[in-house]
């Protein structure tokens, strides 16, 4: 998959990615995601990030997403933001994984505008195997790690030293 192409943020506090990012999920604002200021809401970006992770798994790899057995839980986001938003404009989420552990993935994730390139915000998120049977932690399954690696064109996978 190729990495996509968008206009480059103009804005200088914005990092560079550090990856290329090879899925895109277009978002359709609603009138309730603004606030009183006319802005985006802050909790609608990460609406937006969680519609972004739920399209990439299933671009990854359709047949292992199983709604009726989770075996990933997030346990940790952060959101840097950057630029208003306003309902008007033509905004999308692109997703990567830019590393996989035995037992976690992280994401990062950009919404921005696809016309002019302003990046909203930069999330990031970890998420973690889980088994649901048990409610417990759990590896990441190895198959998942086959698909994103081979989705994102390297290897992802890293060994973590106790």
């Amino acid at each position: 998959m190729n990495p996509i192409e968008y206009p480059a943020s103009q804005n200088p506090r914005v990092p560079e990615a550090s990856q290329p990012y090879r899925h895109i999920t277009p978002v359709q604002l609603r009138f309730n995601d603004i606030d009183m200021l006319g802005h985006i809401n802050n909790n609608a970006y990460l609406e937006f990030m969680d519609l972004g992770k739920t399209s990439y798994f299933n671009t990854v790899k359709p047949e292992l997403v199983n709604w009726k057995n989770i075996n990933a839980v997030i346990v940790n986001i952060n959101c840097d933001f950057f630029s208003p938003g306003y309902i008007k404009e033509s905004l999308a989420v692109l997703t990567t994984v830019t590393s996989i552990s035995q037992r976690s993935l992280k994401m990062e994730q950009r919404i921005i505008n696809v016309e002019t390139g302003d990046v909203k915000c930069i999330g990031r998120t970890v998420m973690a195997g889980f088994d649901p049977k048990t409610a417990q932690g759990a590896p990441i399954d190895p198959e998942w790690v086959k698909a994103i690696c081979k989705h994102e064109e390297k290897e992802l996978f890293v060994m973590h030293n106790a």
